[in-house]
């Protein structure tokens, strides 16, 4: 089994792209998964419809938290959005009928808690809005090289920059 991640960006990326694990892009985490190589193209082909859908959805930050062990990991909360939480339990569904295993079953469907992570002082602020305009398929070892991550899939609104809700 080989850990994925879905995830939705909130900086611009593309498909193919190979990031240092220390250096994410800010984003909204989906789902962390374990599947076997050959179900990560079928989970790819579950994930696309309802990512598809949830695209352009409005996004709104919240207030900062901490998470991890003791909060010692500064989030921004992202309030609470229909198509974000049905995207995430869509998602889940997909990779769960595709036989994969969810990392965090405690932070999932109604324990998901959609937030982005400060990262070396990018972060955003509460208040802001953004578009949700970015959902990707990122594996967490490519060539089993845990040291970066690549980006396998990416689902993603035309560069108008419009939302569609």
């Amino acid at each position: 089994m080989r850990n994925f991640v879905l995830v939705a960006f909130v900086e611009p990326v593309a498909e193919g792209q190979v990031f240092p694990r220390t250096q994410w892009p800010l984003h909204i985490t989906l789902l962390r998964f374990d599947v076997d190589d050959a179900v990560a193209e079928q989970v790819a082909a579950l994930a696309g419809p309802p990512a598809d859908k949830a695209l352009g959805a409005a996004l709104t930050v919240g207030e900062d938290a901490g998470f991890g062990r003791n909060g010692s990991v500064p989030v921004s909360l992202v309030q609470r959005q229909p198509d974000l939480q049905a995207l995430h339990e869509q998602l889940a569904t997909a990779v769960e009928s595709a036989g994969g295993r969810i990392l965090t079953p405690a932070h999932t469907r109604s324990g998901y808690r959609p937030h982005i992570s400060h990262l070396h002082g990018r972060r955003l602020s509460p208040g802001d809005t953004l578009v949700l305009d970015r959902v990707a398929l990122v594996d967490m070892a490519p060539d089993g090289d845990r040291t970066v991550r690549r980006i396998l899939q990416l689902w993603s609104l035309p560069e108008t920059g419009a939302a569609r809700r």
